[in-house]
């Protein structure tokens, strides 16, 4: 059986946030589990030390440990292409963008697919796009 790669991202401290974020923008279940819960006394009890999102998008969150680097994207995108109905698409588009960064606007290629990239607020970089006409 084959898998797609669910990405597993480390926050700085802001995991719930950021999860919960995404929940919005996507929709799908959200799990959280703090440090306490998993029995763990590095850092805060409260501390996401594991977060579940599941449904169109699939990601996997926890703080960073102490020390530990949070998420950057650099040379990396998530591809959203053709992954939902262009309604869809085009709302998380926006979605994203708001308190982030549009860097391209989501826009009709020569090729005839429409797409574009936006860098969310918690440094996600996204490649959204649909073919014309699709639902």
């Amino acid at each position: 059986m084959s898998t797609p790669p669910t990405p597993y991202l480390l926050f700085q401290g802001n995991a719930r946030e950021a999860l919960t974020f995404y929940q919005e923008v996507f929709g799908g279940e959200l799990t959280i589990y703090t440090r306490s819960q998993l029995g763990r006394t590095d850092g805060s009890p409260d501390g996401v030390a594991h977060g579940i999102l599941k449904g169109v998008v699939d990601l996997f969150g926890a703080d960073a440990d102490d020390g530990s680097a949070g998420v950057r994207t650099e040379g990396l995108m998530l591809s959203l292409l053709g992954a939902s109905s262009e309604a869809d698409l085009r709302r998380w588009f926006e979605r994203l963008a708001a308190a982030g960064q549009v860097v391209d606007d989501l826009q009709k290629r020569p090729w005839g697919a429409s797409d574009g990239q936006v860098l969310d607020r918690f440094g996600l970089h996204w490649l959204i796009g649909f073919e014309s006409g699709e639902s």
